[in-house]
Order: C-alpha cells, then sequence, then structure tokens
C-alpha cells in the first residue's frame, strides 16, 4: 500500500535511517554506534516508483545453501509501500533491487526501540522537478530536485509523500533572499495546511553532511518541530552562513537542485520583498497560515511573489496517480 496520510503520526514516533549500499548509508550505521541486541519495531519503506521489494529474513541458524535460510517476510509495493516488523538489533534482512542483493540489519532505534529504514538500495536518490513562475509571474521556469534519501531520511520520505499528495501545488515561493535563501511550503488550500501544520517529524540523526548551494532542508522552529515548509540555500551564500545552517537540529540537507544555480529559477524568482519579520518586512508566514493567507493577504499585500505551479515525481509521471498530470 502507498503511505497512507494516518501513518506520518506513526512515523513521528521512528528514529530515520536509509539503506542501501552506498557509502552514506553506511556511514549512518557506523554513526549510531553498536549496543547489544533488544527487540526492534521496524518501518521497511520502498520509495522506488515501479518496483515492488521482496524483503527476505535471513535464518543464520542456517547454511547458506539451506532452503530455510532466506524466508520472504513481506512484498512492499512502490512509491512509499511499507512494511512493519518485530524484530530485533542486528538481525539482517536483505532484498534484490537491479539485480543485485542487498542486506539490511537494523541498527539500535529510539528510546521506545523503534527505527524507520528506507530501501534504497544503490539509487543516487529520486528526482522531483516543481514547475514555477518566475519574474513576478511573467514566465513559466522549473527546478529539478535529487531527493537523496541517505542524507536524511525521515525528510526525503516526507518530501516525497508531500510531492506525492500535491500538496506543494500552488504555493507561493514566499520567503526569497538573494545570497541567503528561498523558503516555501505553506500549502494554497487552507484546510490543507492547517492539517499538515500539526503534523510533525522527528529530526533526522546528523550525518554532519556541509550545506552548499543549491541544498534542500525542513525549516523549523525547534527539536522535532518539521512539518511542511522547506528552503534551498540560495546561489552566492557566503561561508559563514554556510557555516550556519545546520546548527539546528532540523536542518539536515535531505535534497538538491540539479543543474547550474545561477542559470537556475532561483535567480529568477522575486526577491524583491525582502526577508520576513521581524528580520525585514516581506510575507509573514504568520499571515499566510490565516484563512484569508491565500485570498487577501499575499495578493493584497505581495501582488508580485511568484509560485509553484505543480511539483511532482518525474519517473512516476504516468504511474497511478501521477497519470492524471
Amino acid at each position: 500500500m502507498a503511505f497512507p496520510r494516518l501513518k506520518r503520526a506513526y512515523l513521528a514516533l521512528l528514529a530515520a535511517f536509509v539503506v542501501g549500499n552506498s557509502d552514506d548509508a553506511a556511514a549512518f550505521v557506523s554513526a549510531q554506534g553498536e549496543e547489544d541486541a533488544y527487540n526492534l519495531r521496524v518501518m521497511f519503506v520502498n520509495e522506488f516508483p515501479d518496483a515492488t521489494i521482496d524483503l527476505y529474513w535471513e535464518n543464520h541458524a542456517y547454511a547458506a545453501d539451506h532452503p530455510d535460510r532466506r524466508v520472504l517476510e513481506a512484498r512492499i509495493p512502490p512509491r512509499g509501500g511499507w512494511h512493519a516488523s518485530e524484530t530485533f538489533v542486528g538481525h539482517e534482512f536483505s532484498y534484490v533491487h537491479d539485480g543485485k542483493r542487498h542486506y539490511v540489519s537494523p541498527p539500535p532505534g529510539n528510546v521506545n526501540g523503534e527505527q524507520f529504514l528506507m530501501l534504497a538500495g544503490d539509487t543516487p536518490g529520486f528526482r522531483v522537478r516543481c514547475e514555477v513562475t518566475v519574474s513576478s509571474q511573467q514566465y513559466m521556469d522549473y527546478l529539478d530536485i535529487l531527493v537523496k534519501p541517505y542524507w536524511a531520511p525521515r525528510g526525503a520520505a516526507r518530501f516525497l509523500e508531500l510531492v506525492r499528495e500535491k500538496y506543494y501545488d500552488g504555493a507561493a515561493l514566499n520567503r526569497v533572499v538573494p545570497k541567503f535563501l528561498t523558503q516555501f511550503g505553506i500549502a494554497k488550500d487552507y484546510f490543507k495546511r492547517t492539517k499538515e501544520r500539526e503534523l510533525t517529524i522527528w529530526d533526522d540523526f546528523p550525518m554532519d553532511i556541509k550545506f552548499e548551494p543549491g541544498y534542500i532542508s525542513f525549516a523549523g522552529s525547534g527539536h522535532d518541530s518539521r512539518t511542511t515548509e522547506v528552503f534551498v540555500v540560495m546561489p552566492g551564500a557566503s561561508e559563514e552562513q554556510l557555516e550556519k545552517f545546520g546548527e539546528n537540529s532540523w536542518e539536515t540537507p535531505f535534497a538538491v537542485i540539479e543543474g547550474d544555480l545561477e542559470k537556475s529559477a532561483l535567480t529568477k524568482i522575486y526577491s524583491g520583498y525582502g526577508d520576513m519579520p521581524p528580520f525585514a518586512k516581506g510575507p509573514d508566514s504568520v499571515k499566510i497560515y490565516d484563512v484569508d493567507g491565500y485570498t487577501t493577504y499575499l495578493p493584497g499585500k505581495f501582488p508580485k511573489l511568484d509560485y509553484i505551479d505543480r511539483c511532482y515525481v518525474v519517473d512516476e509521471v504516468g504511474i497511478g496517480e501521477e497519470s492524471e498530470l
């Protein structure tokens, strides 16, 4: 099944992790340390666009060629499909993707003995395209985003979920500050943005990935506060500013803008209103969340803002719900 909306409340209880064969995934396991085996509740998630994953339980009590050595535990459908397993730290699972078998040993979870593992194989990431207006809605352009789940798996999974739900379609690019950041993520629909802002996710485990221009992270207001708003580091950000990104626990890059940033839509989005209060007099996020945020406040006070037209997972176009695109 695809990610059900109610599952986010459960995801908020899980510690995030991505499983594959990449150096980043291995580094994540190393960062968690080693502990004695104990019971563990694991949510395995499959974000591939069209590949069902057969997840096997590896029984090392038997020889490698014994028929009971590998037992099918679940078939996990694509596009946010999931399987919940009761296991223990260090137990080994496996799955095959692109003809290669990947082995998964769940690391320690959170204080509740829970863990979230994304089955990502060797993929470099999942591509999302956001079509946006630029130059005060005079033209259309786009941002190509590579979501890298092994950087910040919880953030990556949440972003992909919101994209599939078309949450960002119509959203304002409401905070645009050259050489600093561009921020968005307050839905156009009042009921949708009101509901989603109450659903927070835990911070990702730090991976010590240094921010660079084009990197994308969730915004937040405190520990475990991430909801829907994200920011993109702008071209020309100073080294001092790049060092400051990531000081807060919720600032963990989960994606990157592909291509030449200086020629991308990032540099064409209207930025004349300046930063948000109290730093400047640009659009106030609190007022955008109000019932008249998109009907009166933004068009009345900030008519030159640019907007996201739609976002979609590139490899899912024509598959399932994306066939409507």
